[in-house]
């Protein structure tokens, strides 16, 4: 039996522990990780802190990952569910008419969908998020709720399919409630998740 796939975005500067951790549990949960980004190539992630006595994130240069597929390939209907990773990368390519047309597949479709720190940019920009409850990092809280979504400052916030933590400090609480709703999906033959 083949593994059903999900989509994890990303571009350079995706943030590292927000790429990898979903990666990983993807694939221990019986699923196929696809890593997507504007072209299929080799992406340079970072590692992000606010260090003591900083106002504002130190960044640092973190892991390469191979994008398996480019935006402009993907054919959602072939994904089970999608991630939207974090870091400094959904501040360009959120404007990617293809991946604006996978994202809206996700949120109309009903099916799975993860987001951490920044990844709220790429839904609120594709008008996915309205009306919808969202944890994010809090300097993202005015992309989220300039779109008409409902900022939630909370390690896991489940809205339907939809599954969101505010940074990597999170990973450990969002994660496993996203990859529940897979798991669901898969036993329910893809049955869509009720928003």
């Amino acid at each position: 039996m083949s593994q059903e796939k999900v989509l994890i975005i990303i571009g350079d500067a995706a943030e590292t522990l927000d790429t990898m951790y979903p990666f990983y549990r993807l694939i221990e949960a019986g699923f196929k990780p696809v890593v997507a980004a504007p072209e299929k190539r080799k992406y340079q992630m970072v590692m992000h802190e606010v260090k003591p006595g900083w106002t504002i994130t130190k960044e640092w240069e973190g892991y390469t990952i191979d994008a398996e597929v480019s935006f402009s390939e993907i054919n959602p209907e072939e994904y089970a569910g999608i991630m939207f990773s974090g870091g400094r990368a959904p501040e360009y390519i959120r404007y990617d008419e293809d991946l604006v047309r996978v994202t809206r597949h996700f949120f109309d479709a009903g099916k799975p969908i993860a987001s951490v720190c920044h990844g709220v940019e790429i839904p609120a920009y594709a008008d996915c998020v309205r009306d919808r409850r969202m944890a994010t990092v809090p300097k993202c809280k005015f992309d989220l709720e300039v779109c008409g979504g409902i900022f939630v400052n909370e390690a896991c916030v489940i809205d339907g399919n939809l599954i969101s933590g505010r940074t990597f400090h999170d990973n450990g609480h969002y994660l496993g409630p996203w990859i529940k709703l897979l798991e669901e999906a898969r036993a329910n033959k893809g049955t869509p998740v009720k928003a």
